[in-house]
């Protein structure tokens, strides 16, 4: 009996160490994502155009297409267009019947309704990848840009209600990523800003053909962390990614993602 215990010993303490160099051997990628916010029903001003400043200006990507020298891809939202003014200013003139607040949250969440001039309808609603005390913060710093706040903790949904409201978006969270055949999931997310299959929208590098100019482990890295790296031709919309796939995404719809597009070549 001895030697069998040994023996099973062996096996299992083998099988132990295969599993774990194999763990290690995984490339262990940590997602910059916007800091998750909880205000409460006392905000301040203050605090609430700092919050939004730092998504904004970080990991939110507004500022890769709103500044003044982001070329065409949006309206500069930081200083004066057009003579204008700056956004602050001219939010509440830009649609009757609504004001500032209202015109600045409807043109996060519903940006396809709100085209500006000539630009192109590329940008995807705000509340698809940041939770509502997010994308408030970043209306009462659009405001704040020229004109008065007037974002207060009775516009910001409680938990509860958010959690009611959002079809599957967790209290004070990230927005998942729904369904798990990889061809949806690249077709509601990914598509919003790459060609792909016929489709999709010319901002991002293409996705067909991407797994003969990208690895597994590439792919993985830029969806993860897409401010690690930008493919050649599109240095200018470095930053204009959002970092939250890392939250938003499963391991498995990661994974199944990142293996089909490895297999378009």
């Amino acid at each position: 009996m001895g030697a069998v215990d040994l023996k099973v010993g062996g096996v299992v303490f083998g099988t132990i160490l295969v599993f774990t160099l194999v763990a290690n051997a995984i490339p262990q990628v940590q997602s910059d994502v916007p800091e998750l916010i909880a205000f409460g029903a006392e905000v301040t001003a203050e605090e609430l155009v700092a919050a939004g400043e730092g998504l904004f200006e970080g990991a939110g990507g507004c500022i890769a297409c709103h500044a003044e020298s982001a070329g065409a891809r949006g309206p500069n939202l930081v200083t004066d267009y057009q003579g204008e003014g700056t956004i602050g200013q001219r939010c509440g003139d830009r649609i009757p019947g609504l004001d500032c607040k209202e015109y600045l949250y409807q043109s996060l969440t519903l940006p396809v309704d709100h085209l500006v001039d000539d630009y192109p309808p590329i940008m995807p609603a705000l509340d698809r990848t940041m939770n509502p005390q997010q994308v408030w913060a970043v209306v009462a710093f659009l405001q704040s840009l020229g004109g008065e706040v007037t974002v207060t903790g009775a516009d910001i949904p409680t938990e509860d209600a958010a959690g009611d409201a959002g079809g599957g978006l967790a209290a004070a969270g990230i927005p998942g990523v729904a369904g798990s055949d990889p061809v949806e999931i690249v077709n509601q997310e990914c598509a919003l800003c790459h060609l792909f299959a016929g489709g999709g929208i010319e901002l991002g590098p293409p996705l067909d053909g991407l797994g003969a100019r990208m690895t597994a482990d590439e792919i993985r890295i830029s969806i993860l962390e897409p401010g690690a790296g930008v493919s050649e031709g599109y240095e200018e919309l470095l930053g204009a990614m959002p970092a939250t796939f890392g939250d938003r995404f499963t391991a498995t719809q990661l994974e199944s993602v990142v293996s089909y597009l490895s297999g378009l070549e």
